[in-house]
This record gives structure tokens, sequence and C-alpha cells, in this order.
């Protein structure tokens, strides 16, 4: 019976552990726009709560969330603390996309690039747009997949918890 709660104990510990290591981002890399190496778990800004927007510029629903949001990015910099990295899953021949429509949309926040998509498998994320909370100890919080308008209120409302807490 001593061996039996033994084996119990060990797997809720293994279970609780695997559990807080997946809260966490991955330990894997993407690229600047410059085309720089940025480990993944350094897009979590220390001491603040940051949004990791996965998108491409060929999904329309990504790119009108990301509109959204950077109308009220300024807003929510001052009111939440916050950060946002819009993470883009185009692939290689898409890439040189990302830049222009960057510049030209004016969006106001970092930008990385994940074309081999290593840090949208290691999350298990299956479509675009898709959304992570990080809160300002970088630990998934929230996630949200899709894009309808009116879902950055949702957002809000998640981002306003968390500085409530």
């Amino acid at each position: 019976m001593k061996f039996i709660n033994a084996l119990l104990i060990m797997a809720a510990v293994s279970l609780a552990t695997a559990a807080t290591a997946q809260k966490l981002l991955p330990d894997v890399s993407v690229k600047s726009l410059e085309g720089q190496s940025v480990e993944a778990r350094s897009l979590a800004v220390p001491g603040k709560t940051t949004i990791i927007s996965f998108w491409a510029t060929w999904c329309s629903p990504c790119k009108k969330e990301l509109d959204a949001v950077s109308e009220v990015y300024e807003e929510w910099q001052k009111k939440y603390n916050i950060e946002l990295v819009a993470v883009s899953i185009d692939d290689a021949r898409s890439v040189p996309k990302v830049k222009p429509m960057v510049e030209q949309k004016l969006w106001d926040f970092r930008v990385v690039i994940d074309s081999n998509k290593d840090l949208m498998n290691a999350l298990n994320i299956q479509n675009v747009p898709y959304t992570v909370l990080l809160d300002a100890k970088g630990n998934i919080v929230w996630t949200h997949s899709g894009y309808i308008p009116g879902d950055e209120a949702e957002l809000e409302k998640e981002i306003a918890k968390l500085t409530t807490n």
C-alpha cells in the first residue's frame, strides 16, 4: 500500500511540474524583422503583462485584430503596463511582405517571425489568429483562438484582471 501511495504522490508531483512548465513560453527561437535570432522566452517582458498575437500577412482576421488592438495599444500601455508582440507565421515565400505591411499599417509594437512555426507548434496552436496572454512573471494565463470584432474587449477584461490581482 505504501508503494502505491508513493507512486501516486510521484505521479501527482510530475503532473504538477509538467503543468507549471507548460505555463511558460517554450525554449525555441524566432527571428526579428532584421533576421536575428530571438529566444521566445525573451518575448515575455519582465514586470509587464505581455500579449503575444500570432498572425500572418494572408490572414484577414489576424490583420483586423492587430488593427483593433493597435487603436487602443497606447492607452492600454498607460493603463495596464502591457507590451504586445505580434508573431508572424508567414513562410519563407511570404516573409518579405511582413515588414512592409507592419510599416504601412503603422503598427507600433514588436513584430517577430516564426516562419518554421517552431513556437506555434510548441504551443500546440492550430490556427491564426491566436492570442496568448502572459502575466508579469511570464506565465501563460489566457489564450484565445480566432477573431471577431469586439474580441479586443474580452482581451482587455483579461488584462484588467491581471492588474487588479
